[in-house]
């Protein structure tokens, strides 16, 4: 019986072992794991972070398009459109159109933002890299962008 169950354990540990050793699931793992701090470290903004990073986008370039947002975010039109409606609705961006160019300006409120956006942003890295370390945390940043670009061509 004693054997069984550490054959059962071996088995079971051989059948998941291609996980650990797998870009897609260890990726999603680390996504997870940051998302959470991520999270965290913005909650006191009231806002996602993906939308906080938005917001500071457009506000260090008023009238920015959306074109130019989905690129810097890596994120769909279609996501993009959502988000800004959503912050439109908030009171914190506002489109204006030219043409069939979309621009997207900050508003009064949104610009109100940029310092607990910054400190969110502070905090964020300030929690990874209490946990990695400097030289991991930045490593990993580096290495993360550099596959980015290579899977992306």
């Amino acid at each position: 019986m004693a054997n069984e169950s550490k054959n059962t354990a071996a088995a079971a540990e051989a059948d998941d072992a291609f996980l650990h050793s797998c870009m897609y699931f260890t990726t999603n793992r680390l996504s997870r794991a940051i998302t959470r701090i991520a999270d965290e470290a913005f909650a006191t903004t009231g806002l996602a972070p993906a939308y906080g990073y938005l917001i500071r986008l457009v506000i260090v370039k008023p009238g920015i398009t959306q074109k130019e947002l989905s690129e810097k975010l890596y994120i769909t039109p279609s996501t993009l459109t959502r988000f800004i409606d959503k912050l439109q609705a908030k009171g914190l961006v506002e489109r204006q159109v030219q043409g069939k160019t979309v621009l997207v300006y900050p508003t009064d409120k949104g610009r109100s933002l940029e310092p607990s956006l910054r400190a969110a942003s502070k905090k964020l890295k300030a929690s990874y890299v209490a946990v990695l370390g400097e030289e991991l945390a930045d490593l990993l940043t580096s290495q993360q962008e550099q596959a980015s670009e290579q899977l992306e061509r």
